[in-house]
């Protein structure tokens, strides 16, 4: 069963009408009527952009970023949609730390919702480095459908990996 992958930790009852959607080549159709907007976030520039004009709204005082790109290596399998990275750097005799995030390619032809989902949760990071209560209070804070967007991003991956 497909979907109790993707949705381990959700009640029986709603695993079993997710998959009971994805069964009658329905889950596509919902999500369409779910996430309807798409966004025009293709290039590493404009997603550069785009997360930072998030985090000067949300994360004022967060460190600045390095860089923030599409990265084609991030696999759904991996669990990893999104990376957030800290690496320090030797310039002469001073450390600078270098702050990366990378989205998985698979968000460029995603709604826009499920790309705002992913970046809130890895701008979180520079707050938060753990998944604990603080972490998804922020990610709350910068998006307040957090979770509902999670749980769409669960059914679209599902959807993605096998549609009926």
């Amino acid at each position: 069963m497909l979907a109790a992958r993707y949705l381990a930790g959700y009640p029986p009852e709603l695993i079993a009408q997710a998959e009971q959607l994805r069964l009658d080549g329905r889950l596509a159709d919902h999500l369409d009527r779910r996430l309807p907007e798409r966004h025009e976030v293709r290039s590493d520039s404009a997603l550069f952009s785009y997360v930072n004009e998030l985090k000067t709204r949300h994360l004022r005082n967060a460190e600045p970023l390095n860089s923030v790109n599409y990265d084609a290596k991030l696999r759904v399998l991996q669990h990893a949609l999104g990376t957030h990275t800290r690496r320090t750097q030797v310039q002469g005799a001073k450390l600078k730390m270098r702050r990366e995030i990378r989205v998985a390619t698979l968000f460029k032809d995603a709604p826009a919702a499920l790309l705002r989902m992913i970046v809130v949760h890895e701008l979180a990071h520079l707050r938060e480095l753990d998944h604990n209560k603080p972490f998804y209070k922020l990610c709350q804070h910068m998006e307040p459908d957090y979770f509902q967007l999670e749980f769409d991003l669960r059914l679209y991956l599902m959807n993605q990996e096998n549609p009926a």
